[in-house]
This record gives structure tokens, sequence and C-alpha cells, in this order.
């Protein structure tokens, strides 16, 4: 019988009164267990206090999840952010390395929104910071004051590539998809190849070129009611069926070694 995978998400920094909690967000880790089928593990964004060989070593994969908070500009070389704009210089020291080694050791990765734009930056992207201000860019945020129902319907048609890992799960050359973020691809990273656009032509998911597993990150919230939406899910089946993969193997690793 398989193993049920043990799948990292990412937590970012937020102050609760006066003391430092390290959080994520319900509908991530809901979404490992109900839409991937993984046991989801919480990793606190504790930056080099981490040993990434270590931590990797355990995982069957790792979910790069979105954030109020967005990556410091100076990880990419990017002008300084608006005044008031969220940053969490603890969540980008341990997400930024971490993304560079789980790719080569071929642990099985999606990112998130804010994950999609760290795997970008990792690899050598930059990003725009306000996409709703450049010019032939659509307004990609959410209508902030309205339900959440509302916030996370579709909004938009997404343009799948052909030969893809995308269209390689089924998904329909057009799909629709929600809009919640501020932030996007500028310059897509050396290695990353375009998996969707939207309908300005911004880029909202990418697969890592030569990843020797699973590797995708997509700009929208697949996570969202993952088991209502037929795309979604499949993203997530899939992510999910790659870390039980990865399970299974480390499971013979141990075996051979004399650990089961």
């Amino acid at each position: 019988m398989s193993r049920q995978p043990l799948i990292g998400v990412t937590a970012c920094t937020k102050m609760v009164g006066e003391h430092l909690h390290h959080i994520t967000g319900d509908k991530y880790v809901r979404a490992v267990a109900v839409g991937a089928g993984g046991l989801p593990l919480i990793i606190p964004a504790l930056g080099e206090l981490l040993d990434p060989q270590t931590l990797l070593a355990s995982l069957d994969g790792l979910l790069f999840t979105g954030s109020p908070s967005n990556v410091e500009p100076h990880h990419y070389s990017g002008p300084a952010s608006v005044a008031g704009t969220a940053h969490d210089p603890a969540r980008d020291q341990t997400t930024l390395p971490l993304i560079r080694q789980a790719i080569a050791a071929g642990i099985p990765l999606l990112g998130i929104c804010r994950g999609f734009q760290e795997i970008n930056v990792a690899f050598g992207g930059t990003l725009h910071q306000r996409v709703h201000e450049v010019a032939g860019l659509m307004d990609h945020r959410e209508p902030a004051h309205e339900p959440l129902q509302v916030q996370y319907a579709p909004r938009h048609p997404l343009q799948v590539q052909p030969g893809g890992l995308l269209a390689g799960l089924g998904l329909a050359s057009e799909i629709r998809v929600n809009s919640i973020h501020g932030q996007g691809v500028e310059r897509l990273a050396p290695g990353l190849r375009v998996e969707a656009l939207a309908p300005d032509g911004l880029v909202e998911a990418f697969s890592v070129e030569g990843a020797q597993s699973f590797a995708l990150g997509v700009q929208w919230h697949p996570e969202w009611q993952v088991a209502s939406n037929p795309d979604y899910l499949a993203i997530f089946q899939a992510f999910g069926e790659a870390c039980r993969k990865r399970a299974g193997q480390r499971r013979t690793d141990y075996k051979e070694v004399g650990f089961l």
C-alpha cells in the first residue's frame, strides 16, 4: 500500500499582538489533504536556521503558497517598493534557496501566486510590482470589498499552451481562472516554460524545463475550493501523484539501507 506523501507547505511570518507567528492559510493545507491526498507539514520561515538538505530529505513534495506579502525587489534588482508594500524577508530567506535546491533534488513542487513569483525570482526572473499600472496589462487584482466567493470567482480566460504540462493533464486550450494578484512576471527566468497566458499576454503559469519531477508555478489560486473545480483539482491530483511516487521511492531507499 502506498504511503501518504508528506508535503511541506511554506509559512509566512506575522505579528499577532507582541509575538511573531509562523502561519499559512487553511485553504492551502486543505488543498494538500483533499486535492493532493497528502499530509501537510507547515515549514516555518526560519531562513538560515533551517537546513534545506535535511528538510528536503524528509519531504515528498513542496507547496509554495500565496501571501499578502511580496518578494523584496532587491532579490531581482527591481526598484524600491511603493511605501506601505508588505514584505516578509524571513520568508524570502527561506523559500528562495529552498526552491533551487528542491528542483535540483527532484522534489515535486507547486508554486501558487507568491510561490509562482518566488520560483521566477529564484531562477533569475523579474517581476512587475504593480501590474495594473503597466501599459497594456489588465488589472488582475480582486474586488477587495466583495465577499470571498466573488473575489475567488473565475475572472478571466486563460490560454493553455499546447504540448506542456497543463495540456498533458487534460486541461482545455482555454479555461477560466480567478485573479487575485497585484504583481506578476515581468521577465520570465531562463529554464522556465510558459504554460498559460492571460488575455493581456501576462504569463500565468510555467513549468521548470528539465525538472526531474512535477514542477509547476501558477499565478491564480487553484487551492480555492479545489474539489469543486475540475481544472484546479487536476493540478493538485497530478502534484499529489508525483509526491506519492517520491514517497514510494523514499520507502524503497529506506528498505535498501535497513531502515524499514
